[in-house]
This record gives C-alpha cells, structure tokens and sequence, in this order.
C-alpha cells in the first residue's frame, strides 16, 4: 500500500542511474523541483550532456557502483538492464527510498503522472498498472483546471496570510477562507477587491 506525499527535495541530492530517454524525463522532472541532481551513466542523451555542460546535473561517465549512492535521498534506477536496476535496490541503504524505472512494484516510491497549474498540482498514480492511463487523466484535469486557475490560486495564497493575520476568531477565520474558495471567487473579474471589502466588513464587526 503506497502512502501518497509531496517530498521537499530543494537542494536535496538524488542520483539517477541510466541516461536514455527515460532517465532524461526523470531528471528534468527532478531538477522542476530543484534537486540536485547526479546521472551515473557510460553514455548519457544529447539533452542530458548540455545539463552537465551548463553544470545543471553532475555526470558520472562511469558504469554503476554502490559508491554512486552515497548521500542520496532518493535514488533512481533507469537502465535497460533489469539486474543492474535490481542491484541499485539492493545496494541502497535503509534510509534511502529506490525508484525502480522498470519495476513499480519493487520501488519504495512511484513517481505519478502530474498536472500543475502554477500552485496547483494535482498527481494521479494507478500503482503501476497504466501509466498510460494516468497521463489521459492528467490531460482531462488540464482541460478541467484551466490557466485561470493560477492567478486564483495566488490569490488564495495571499488572502489566506491577509486573514490570518487580521482575524481573531477562529470560526471567523474557517468561515472567510470558506467563502474566497467558493467557485464564484474564481470567476469574479475584481476578486481581489471583493475580498478587501468582505475582509473589512468582517474586522470592523469583530471591533464591535
């Protein structure tokens, strides 16, 4: 049973075995969240050899061994060898969580299929089963979750800060972040201004 999260990884090393195309759609994925990213790898795709030029990732021309591992948090094994991505697992130590690109079922953790919309992130997995699936999925929520989706999620950001830091009363509070998150804030042209009005209205009746 797999226990979904959302894992800070700024800064935080990861190692990817392999560089073909699917160690390439790893590591863009993995740098999208600013790892730091290391590629154990003989040969490496011409997209991944211009990161390691630019200092983007590290590249490690050199076949896998245990040693790559060392002081990763999570690691990646993306070969076409299904023994050399079975050794990474082997090798890796207890704190360190292994992806087996070509075994789902072996892996500590799976990478899901993602649909963002700038804060938004929305990941949808099938354990595995459909890969391809998850990503026609994905594509019915960017249809469902358009751009204007950005702009209300900053909005709710800010607004969240703006009523916690002006508002007491804590049903107060639940019941204003209740109403920014009503879909008729989304489609409102001058939410922001509408929020000003309803956060005044509502501190100056708590003054009362």
């Amino acid at each position: 049973m797999l226990y979904p999260i959302n894992v800070q990884i700024q800064d935080r090393n990861v190692v990817v075995i392999g560089g073909g195309k699917v160690a390439q759609r790893k590591v863009f994925g993995l740098l999208e969240a600013g790892a730091k990213v290391k590629v154990v790898s003989p040969e490496i795709t011409s997209d991944l050899l211009r990161l390691s030029e630019t200092g983007e990732i590290s590249w490690r021309p050199e076949p896998y061994g245990k040693e790559n591992l060392e002081g990763a948090l999570l690691i990646i094994a993306a070969t076409n060898d299904r023994e050399t991505n079975l050794a990474v697992k082997r090798d890796a130590a207890p704190y360190q969580l292994v992806n087996l690109a070509d075994d789902p079922d072996e892996s500590d953790f799976q990478v899901p299929s993602v649909m963002k919309r700038g804060k938004l992130t929305v990941a949808v997995s099938t354990s595995g089963a459909s890969p391809v699936l998850a990503k026609k999925i994905c594509t019915q929520l960017e249809e469902m979750y358009d751009e204007q989706y950005e702009s209300y999620l900053d909005f709710l950001a800010s607004s969240r800060k703006e009523i916690k830091a002006s508002v007491k009363d804590e049903l107060v509070k639940r019941k204003l972040l209740t109403t920014i998150a009503d879909e008729s804030f989304l489609k409102e042209s001058f939410r922001e201004e509408r929020f000003a009005r309803l956060l005044e209205e509502t501190i100056s009746e708590e003054g009362r």
